[in-house]
């Protein structure tokens, strides 16, 4: 691909008053080098064009007609991966929310893995109900959360009480092989006292629609809890039940860093097209102040 394009020329031609003639002249020069023979001739247009070309972003905007994103793209495919690099921070966040499109379902999962899990869960709250989450998790799962070192033994025996006391007293009858007696409160008190081997068995024990309703009232009342469900287990209900297209509008929550890092997973080419979004002007500067060796290197031809 390349700069020296029809629209290039003609804005060199107009811009140093030249007539076809010398056009024709200059056919096979490449733009430093028609700007330089004509300052050299005392062009007074191509020595300010020369200066400002170097300095004025608007003046090489205009020059490499940057506005066309197929312009950009001649530049930017042929800059190394650490120069393509710094400028993704440049780009508007929704920008890099299409890139993800370039991704297969499978990468996208992938990548989800391996961001850190309070970014993961909020892209599931995007696409489930909490309620839809817990339903849709596998009992393993609810058995993670329920006896985790970090569960809050007190916070979980609190929330027991929105479970049935038939529920309660079979559970503890499991574990004690005694028949289990008294108020809701007295049967939470009883599995408290529970060894903790005794203890996680008894809760595991419990029916699967009450295990859920307990990990649904602990993990609504601290979301922190959702958390400790594994990422696997989020992306493997998410790549099941959502199509792409909201996957990837869903992932719009997520924190711009870690967005940043999944568009260097893209091959160089579709890369630069992502980076082809950047603001036009924020990209003449960068060329200017950041990469003047890219610049130089396309105006030498």
């Amino acid at each position: 691909m390349s700069l020296k394009i029809d629209s290039t020329l003609e804005y060199i031609q107009n811009r140093l008053g030249l007539s076809e003639s010398q056009m024709q002249i200059y056919a096979d020069k490449s733009i430093d080098e028609i700007i330089r023979e004509e300052a050299m001739r005392g062009n007074q247009a191509a020595i300010e064009l020369a200066v400002k070309m170097f300095t004025d972003p608007s003046q090489l905007i205009e020059l490499f007609q940057l506005a066309n994103p197929e312009n950009k793209l001649a530049i930017i495919i042929t800059m190394p991966t650490a120069q393509v690099e710094k400028l993704l921070p440049m780009l508007e966040k929704k920008d890099l929310i299409q890139g993800l499109r370039f991704f297969t379902m499978d990468a996208l999962m992938d990548m989800l893995q391996k961001i850190p899990k309070e970014e993961l869960v909020k892209t599931a709250f995007e696409l489930f109900s909490q309620r839809q989450i817990i339903e849709m998790m596998p009992e393993k799962q609810l058995d993670k959360v329920l006896t985790g070192f970090d569960m809050d033994k007190e916070y979980l025996l609190q929330n027991m009480k929105f479970i049935p006391d038939t529920y309660l007293q079979q559970i503890i009858e499991s574990v004690t092989g005694e028949k289990a007696e008294g108020t809701n409160a007295e049967l939470r008190n009883q599995i408290a006292q529970l060894g903790d081997l005794a203890y996680k068995q008894a809760i595991m024990s419990l029916e699967p629609e009450q295990k859920r309703r307990l990990t649904f009232f602990i993990a609504s009342g601290d979301n922190k809890y959702f958390q400790n469900f594994d990422a696997e287990a989020y992306t493997h209900i998410i790549q099941r039940e959502c199509q792409k297209d909201d996957v990837v509008g869903a992932m719009g929550v997520i924190k711009r860093e870690y967005l940043e890092k999944m568009m260097l997973e893209l091959p160089q080419e579709l890369l630069a097209l992502v980076v082809t979004q950047i603001d036009t002007e924020k990209f003449a500067d960068a060329l200017i102040n950041k990469f003047p060796e890219t610049l130089a290197r396309f105006v030498a031809g």
